[in-house]
């Protein structure tokens, strides 16, 4: 869509957390049942071939909550747009498409190089600021209605589309709000 709208369009990525919190040993998922549970992503799949959603395939994870990707994408983006990008993509990747663990620190610190990121800056994702920014983006995200992934808003509206769309309805609610401000 960015290559689409061009300048027009310009996309500032917010932490949403659907594990907010990692489950004690004793409750976390067990493999079984996540390896069922996505199978429901070939549905997205299908949907849109460019996305590459696998069933998880691996013996890892599964993941135990959403924010340690979540804080090193952050403090990847600290580094600049097109690192945060880099990240944003292996991190997107490695979960979907290659059955990683991203929750696993191992598993972070090599994407962080697979993105081709400064070794030595890896250490900011322990940095508590990125930590902070991730929550306050979730209670943002909460408190603007979203309930799921992918949520999406236009910066001058409390209005947050939740779920994923075709392609066609982010690129027709886009081009209206941009004829609208030009209006």
């Amino acid at each position: 869509m960015q290559r689409q709208l061009g300048g027009d369009l310009e996309i500032e990525w917010r932490s949403y957390l659907l594990r907010p919190t990692a489950k004690p040993a004793a409750q976390a998922r067990d493999l079984d049942a996540f390896r069922a549970y996505t199978q429901s992503w070939l549905r997205v799949a299908a949907d849109e071939p460019r996305a590459p959603f696998q069933v998880w395939a691996s013996e890892a994870g599964p993941p135990s909550h959403s924010v340690p990707p979540h804080v090193a994408a952050k403090a990847a983006a600290a580094l600049g747009d097109e690192a945060g990008r880099r990240m944003r993509e292996r991190l997107f990747r490695a979960y979907f498409a290659e059955s990683r663990d991203i929750t696993d620190r191992a598993t972070l610190r090599a994407l962080w190089s697979e993105a081709q990121l400064p070794d030595d800056a890896f250490a900011s994702c322990d940095d508590p600021v990125h930590a902070r920014r991730v929550l306050a983006d979730h209670q943002e995200a909460q408190a603007l209605g979203a309930t799921g992934v992918p949520a999406v808003r236009l910066a001058d509206q409390d209005f947050v589309l939740v779920g994923a769309q075709p392609e066609a309805v982010y690129l027709r609610w886009l081009r209206r709000a941009i004829e609208a401000r030009v209006a």
